[in-house]
């Protein structure tokens, strides 16, 4: 298990995988509130060409506002990012920070039962997609 993150690799388009993952996170409480097309970002500022790569900002409000009442700081950390890259024709991997490990960054901030539980359900939830 890694520590920092969540991770699992799909099949699908990097479209297809985000629109699934952006329904299936809202049945666990989870919304994205920003959609990033990280790949068109480069090439537009910079001119290069990268793998198809979205960068989703999910949160949790209930989770945000429960570490918010601990540390302002967690401003600073959220939302929580989900990168949905492709790596492959038809293959996509699924990378998010997880809960736990982003707050951990944060002194003050401890860890709860229903912020054990969101990170277990967003984990589910990656875990389900195929």
């Amino acid at each position: 298990m890694n520590e920092l993150s969540i991770s699992k690799e799909v099949t699908g388009s990097v479209s297809q995988v985000c629109e699934q993952l952006g329904e299936d996170l809202k049945t666990i409480g989870f919304g994205v509130l920003t959609q990033i097309n990280f790949d068109e970002k480069i090439k537009e500022k910079l001119g290069e060409t990268i793998k198809p790569c979205v960068i989703l900002g999910a949160c949790n409000p209930k989770l945000a506002f429960e570490a918010y009442k601990q540390s302002s700081d967690v401003a600073l950390m959220i939302p929580c990012n989900i990168a949905v890259t492709e790596i492959g024709p038809g293959r996509v991997k699924i990378e998010a920070i997880r809960p736990t490990a982003m707050l951990g960054f944060l002194k003050g901030v401890t860890e709860s039962d229903s912020m054990l539980k969101a990170e277990r359900d967003l984990e589910r939830v990656i875990q389900s997609l195929s």
